[in-house]
């Protein structure tokens, strides 16, 4: 059994991709994942997944206590896999910091790089380049959305469960009477709202840059790609992508700029979009203190963040930059792609290299067996109530 172990917290798409990432290292890998939680993760067998019963907020932190009493010391590496963990663990990493290495930011970093606001507002500061936008917290800020031009792009500021029960995470809006309508009717269960103006173009012209910011000032791990289809069509999250080479050095080096300035460490990354009015590249919006969903890309053409994000928090030496790098491949995520194609199914575009599915390996066939009896259970149920 290995003794090069770390803790990950999540069992979705993103948290498969990383224990994968971890496995594909020699790195053993624990699983915390929520009592019910159902994702693919869970379904892994390249990882111990232990399961915890308070799902609140805090709960995570208690679980973390709880699981580092199964372990010795020296710490283990801390992966997080979702944006609400990071907030939680931020705010209690003196009760985590004896068991867990953290690479994380500082909390008053983390607090604000969250917030849309508070990264349209880094963004100012470090003269970078974004949509135009408005923070709306109270009705009063309405009325400013008429010095900003339409279409619009509606965001929570935050991660807020309550908003994203009703609500898109990001919703396109063509004129700014509708908006008004849509912006008063949020406020009753939004603390704050975050205006932008829309980039136009399609998903190819979505960008991102993954990172591993070493806490100790070391040279910064990148990992530049490019969204081929995205579910919901151009505002929702990556249903497909692959490596982006004509982009890569100046948007990691944008990235690697933006993230020391704003005292960013860690694993992170930026979503940029081209801006044809500009011709360039505009930053969209951070991760900060996590993976991201579609992670194991950078993985699959040999840039494996995660497992250097655990070297650094274990005392081993980083690999270079360019070690271990191989040719493209398309990453996909098997569900979103689907739902894209239906809608569009040209939208993908021409790429002749190999299509590795997020669900689907040999070597781990728990995830997408678990996928299939699901999907025939539906099917069935489906059948019996007609």
């Amino acid at each position: 059994m290995t003794t090069r172990r770390a803790t990950v917290v999540g069992g979705g798409l993103n948290a498969l991709g990383v224990v994968r990432s971890l496995a594909a290292d020699g790195i053993g890998v624990d699983l915390l994942v929520g009592e019910g939680e159902a994702g693919p993760a869970v379904h892994t067998r390249l990882a111990r997944v232990r399961r915890y019963a308070d799902t609140t907020r805090d709960g995570v932190v208690n679980a973390l206590i709880h699981q580092a009493r199964r372990h010795r010391r020296p710490a283990r590496p801390l992966v997080l896999t979702r944006e609400e963990d990071v907030a939680a663990v931020s705010c209690a990493r003196r009760r985590l910091a004896d068991d867990y290495v953290l690479m994380l930011p500082p909390a008053d970093v983390v607090t604000r790089l969250q917030d849309k606001t508070g990264f349209a507002e880094a963004v100012a500061a470090q003269n970078e380049i974004a949509p135009r936008s408005l923070a709306i917290r109270t009705p009063a800020d309405i009325d400013g959305i008429g010095a900003l031009a339409p279409p619009f792009i509606l965001k929570p500021a935050g991660r807020q469960p309550a908003y994203l029960a009703h609500y898109p995470r990001a919703e396109r809006f063509e004129d700014a009477a509708t908006l008004a309508a849509a912006l008063a009717e949020r406020l009753s269960v939004s603390p704050a709202m975050i205006v932008q103006e829309w980039v136009d173009g399609p998903d190819e012209g979505v960008h991102f840059c993954l990172q591993f910011v070493p806490p100790d000032g070391a040279a910064a791990l990148s990992f530049v790609g490019h969204k081929l289809r995205s579910w919901p069509r151009a505002t929702g999250g990556t249903a497909r992508c692959t490596r982006a080479s004509s982009a890569a050095d100046g948007l990691a080096a944008r990235t690697t700029a933006f993230f020391r300035g704003a005292g960013v460490v860690g694993l992170a990354s930026m979503e940029y979009k081209w801006h044809a009015s500009c011709a360039d590249y505009v930053m969209i919006e951070p991760t900060i203190g996590r993976t991201d969903h579609q992670e194991e890309i950078a993985t699959l053409c040999g840039v494996n963040l995660p497992a250097a994000a655990c070297r650094w928090a274990l005392g081993e030496a980083l690999p270079h930059p360019a070690a271990g790098e191989r040719s493209s491949v398309i990453w996909r995520d098997p569900m979103a792609d689907a739902k894209a194609a239906d809608v569009d199914p040209a939208g993908a575009g021409a790429f002749d290299m190999p299509i590795v599915d997020a669900l689907w390996r040999l070597r781990d066939p728990g995830p997408q067996l678990a996928d299939w009896r699901q999907r025939a259970v539906r099917r069935l149920r489906r059948g019996l109530s007609r």
